[in-house]
């Protein structure tokens, strides 16, 4: 099955009003529910780390949980995510990186 964000949005709003985690901003805590997106990065680092690619807690599914979280931030606040994105691809075509200063090349 493929479906477009706004649909998967759809689903994740639909299924928080029947599981109670709120679906307009006066009905969440903004600090907690980026909290738990932060949560499910980092287990998904974890999983990674174990080389629990695929399955139960695995990477896969942590990275599932983690967007399906920032869906519903998008959904309680209306924002159109495929065009934030697509602003910030276009945004990042021109960007330049100092990768000689970046820690990814150097060792710490």
């Amino acid at each position: 099955m493929s479906l477009t964000t706004k649909e998967l949005i759809e689903l994740v709003m639909k299924q928080a009003k029947e599981k109670g985690f709120g679906v307009k901003p006066e009905e969440v805590n903004v600090a907690e529910k980026i909290a738990l997106i932060h949560t499910e990065i980092s287990e998904a680092f974890e999983a990674y780390r174990k080389k629990n690619i695929d399955g139960k807690d695995s990477f896969k599914e942590e990275l599932g949980d983690a967007i399906q979280r920032i869906l519903h931030l998008c959904g309680i606040f209306d924002i159109d995510i495929e065009q934030e994105i697509l602003k910030k691809i276009e945004a990042n075509k021109d960007r330049e990186w100092d990768w000689k200063n970046m820690n990814e090349n150097n060792k710490i």
